[in-house]
């Protein structure tokens, strides 16, 4: 009766609203009187700690690592041109946000490479740069994942890709 679990411990994941994390362990807790299967799931980063009930892991978006190909997908994407939309800052942002917490790494690279800043060109304003940031650190934090590399040399081949745009 107990359905198979679509992650194991050790397995990288990630959670859209917080990038890439570790399944350290899948417990069952008492909660509200009924028995909860959860996902313990580390996040390095942030310090964190998340419990998932596996119930509801595929609802709250919780999924396996990107392909090679899929991440090379996104990549490709950093080379391409810039699409800043004329509409207001707090719209774009909006927009913005939602593509980063997507969790999709295509639409997380376009963020990156619409917010991106060569050193000809003007400095941004601190929402800018606090937007750019999460995004980079996500697409970062997956790419370092599935190629097995630490986040500063994943951080150099991104911003080699966007350097070379």
């Amino acid at each position: 009766m107990t359905k198979k679990a679509p992650f194991s411990v050790g397995d990288h994941v990630v959670y859209p609203t917080h990038g890439v994390g570790l399944i350290e362990a899948i417990e069952t807790q008492t909660i509200g009187g009924m028995d909860l299967e959860l996902f313990v799931i580390s996040f390095e980063r942030d310090r964190m700690t998340l419990r998932v009930p596996v119930a509801k892991a595929p609802k709250s978006g919780l999924r396996k690592l990107s392909s090679r190909q899929e991440m090379q997908t996104a990549l490709s994407t950093l080379k391409g041109r810039a699409r800043v939309k004329r509409t207001m800052w707090s719209r774009r942002a909006q927009e913005y946000e939602q593509k980063i917490n997507s969790g999709d790494p295509v639409s997380i690279a376009e963020v990156v490479r619409d917010l991106f800043r060569g050193a000809t060109q003007p400095e941004q304003s601190y929402s800018e740069r606090q937007i750019y940031e999460q995004a980079l650190e996500r697409l970062v934090g997956e790419l370092a994942a599935i190629e097995s590399i630490d986040a500063d040399t994943a951080t150099q081949k991104v911003e080699k890709l966007l350097s070379a745009a």
